[in-house]
């Protein structure tokens, strides 16, 4: 089933963020719990992790009300990222098929910027980001195969 959620990253704390809001909302995390930067797997051309990267939050998850899911990650700048409030934000989609997730993909990139261009990824879905010709910040995600 489609759905909509916000997506919001963090320096180095998301987890601590996330267990606060779950101490707000309730609920338990979703998808399995945290998933760490160690749970990727290994790519080519992929740099080696600190020890301390690996274990920062790559995804973690936590429906909120009316179903709204509240989703977050680490993005630390010792992996190039530079979080300023502002631009931890983004709306996440979650289309039901791959030919709406390109349409919508499409539509909002238009005359705006693509961060990440559509296409598969390690976690079986088909995903890109982009940030609309207004500045709001999107991602795509498909789980379709």
């Amino acid at each position: 089933m489609a759905q909509v959620g916000t997506y919001l990253n963090f320096p180095r704390n998301t987890e601590e963020v996330f267990n606060f809001y779950k101490s707000v909302f309730g609920g338990e995390f979703g998808r399995g719990g945290i998933s760490r930067f160690r749970d990727i797997p290994a790519a080519e051309g992929m740099p080696p992790m600190s020890e301390e990267d690996l274990n920062l939050v790559m995804h973690v998850e936590l429906p909120i009300l009316g179903g709204h899911l509240l989703m977050g990650t680490d993005a630390p700048e010792s992996m190039g990222f530079k979080v300023n409030q502002g631009n931890n934000v983004y709306i996440n989609l979650e289309p039901d098929t791959k030919a709406e997730a390109i349409r919508l993909f499409e539509a909002l990139s238009f005359e705006g910027t693509i961060v990440q261009e559509l296409q598969d990824m390690f976690w079986g879905a088909y995903y890109g980001s982009c940030t609309d010709k207004f500045g709001v910040q999107w991602m795509v995600n498909c789980s379709e195969k």
